[in-house]
């Protein structure tokens, strides 16, 4: 469906999707009608119509293994009455169902006498092409593509034993319907590509992996140069592992990479300075605004506006534009990331930050590209200034509380410092701290910012959406490091 819309505005290519298909079972002004209904009394809220294709496809051991295509298609109505929301959501767009689920909202305003919120700005900035990432490419190409990666991998290392890889991709469409009658839709492409390789050497077996992605058509990851790379890193990553001693334990002066160990950041402290956290005061970061929370120099970001990215959205999923958000300032916290919820509680401007995993889920405060800017030092003025640390290139999992900022994660590429050099890779290390305390042992910032290389999905009250991190090199005074030996 989606191709056969190439070239309209987001606004012309939704009606065509939800109102003026022959099939359509709600009409334009049925929906204002209805919508208008169900807020008559509420503070904010909107009608949330979203189109959605996606499809996955794998391959492992030089096999296609599952081709996966789905679409969907649904609604989410939200009213908001003082700090109360009601929400309904159906699997269909049809007069009936919006009725039934306009009945249910309104009660959560029922005897409340609302003053509507003013809605949000307009914008008329488009990040990303508005044409779905399967219009360029068939099938049978994007099977290749994964043939060819398998093929490519064996032959670059004899040591490859086994190869895994995947593409996926989906093609959002959404409206959001006010009742002051404003309509603000968007488009949005989504892909990404992963490689991982199983390596033996002298009977022992290691994984190395790459993704990369964002929000573009699939012709990007199928440029040789592209793919050919994210298997050139994966298989870097193995080597390394193979060589790999265990990591030691105790707590050590830390040298961060750059671009994905933003995923710490994002963990550790972005969530714990999103709306919803801070008016609940349930953040670690709770009360301290214009106060210092970091190491002069730290500077930290969020910013939905980065053309093509993973996290950016040109409007957020209550229609509100996306905006570059200082969060952080030389150490002083500057800001929170707001939807209009707790924007309008917390008498402050929404950020664009209020996004939903789909038309089943209600908004809320959510990251789009966390980064913090970069500072004055090299990369080898850290690792000379630490006599016994370590270097955490890459990062797995992790947790972190909200409430305390401690956080736990595990690091999928690491190395020794001794010395004030790097000496060899080790294994099965995790850093062990807490963002807020972590903050403010940053010593050095790097002058090599970077963004990771598009794979990052961010996880809240069961909710999903991708999003992207970036820093430059850090060095971290103290952390304690999870290993095996001391």
């Amino acid at each position: 469906m989606s191709a056969s819309l190439a070239g309209q505005t987001p606004l012309a290519t939704t009606d065509a999707l939800f109102f003026d298909r022959p099939d359509a079972a709600l009409d334009r002004d049925a929906a204002a009608r209805l919508l208008g209904r169900a807020l008559a009394n509420a503070d904010d809220g909107e009608l949330f119509l979203e189109y959605r294709e996606s499809e996955s496809i794998s391959l492992d051991d030089g096999r296609i293994r599952s081709a996966e295509f789905d679409t969907s298609l649904g609604f989410g109505l939200r009213a908001v009455a003082g700090e109360a929301t009601g929400f309904a959501h159906a699997g269909e767009i049809s007069e009936d169902a919006l009725k039934r689920a306009a009945a249910t909202v309104a009660a959560v305003a029922s005897g409340h006498q609302g003053v509507a919120a003013e809605p949000p700005r307009a914008s008329n900035s488009r990040l990303y092409s508005a044409v779905s990432p399967f219009a360029g490419t068939d099938f049978g190409k994007r099977t290749g593509l994964l043939a060819e990666i398998d093929h490519y991998a064996r032959g670059k290392d004899a040591g490859v034993r086994q190869v895994m890889a995947s593409i996926t991709g989906e093609w959002q469409a959404v409206q959001i319907l006010r009742a002051d009658g404003g309509r603000v839709a968007d488009l949005r492409p989504l892909v990404r590509l992963n490689v991982s390789v199983v390596m033996e050497k002298d009977g022992r077996r290691e994984t190395g992996s790459y993704g990369t992605g964002g929000r573009f058509d699939y012709g990007r990851i199928m440029e040789e140069g592209i793919w050919r790379a994210a298997v050139d890193e994966a298989i870097r990553q193995a080597l390394v592992n193979l060589d790999s001693r265990p990591a030691p334990a105790g707590e050590m002066p830390v040298v961060l990479g750059s671009g994905w160990p933003g995923i710490l950041l994002h963990e550790a402290i972005g969530h714990g300075l999103e709306g919803d956290f801070n008016r609940k005061k349930t953040s670690a970061f709770s009360g301290l605004m214009n106060q210092r929370i970091a190491s002069p120099g730290v500077t930290v970001v969020d910013d939905g506006t980065l053309v093509d990215r993973r996290g950016s959205i040109t409007v957020d999923d209550e229609g509100t534009p996306s905006g570059r958000t200082v969060l952080i300032e030389d150490g002083y916290l500057r800001g929170y990331l707001q939807d209009r919820l707790n924007a309008r509680l917390m008498g402050v401007q929404p950020t664009g930050n209020g996004r939903r995993q789909s038309y089943a889920h209600a908004p809320m405060p959510r990251m789009t590209n966390t980064i913090m800017l970069g500072g004055q030092h090299t990369r080898e003025e850290m690792i000379r200034s630490v006599k016994r640390g370590l270097f955490a290139v890459n990062f797995g999992g992790g947790q972190v509380d909200i409430t305390s900022g401690k956080f736990v994660f595990s690091a999928s590429e690491a190395y020794m410092i001794e010395d004030g050099q790097i000496t060899y890779p080790v294994k099965g290390a995790t850093l062990i701290g807490n963002g807020p305390d972590a903050l403010t042992k940053v010593e050095m910032i790097g002058d090599d910012p970077a963004l990771d290389p598009g794979i990052g999905t961010c996880g809240k009250n069961g909710q999903g959406v991708p999003v992207g991190v970036g820093q430059p090199t850090l060095k971290v005074s103290g952390l304690t490091v999870g290993g095996t030996r001391a």
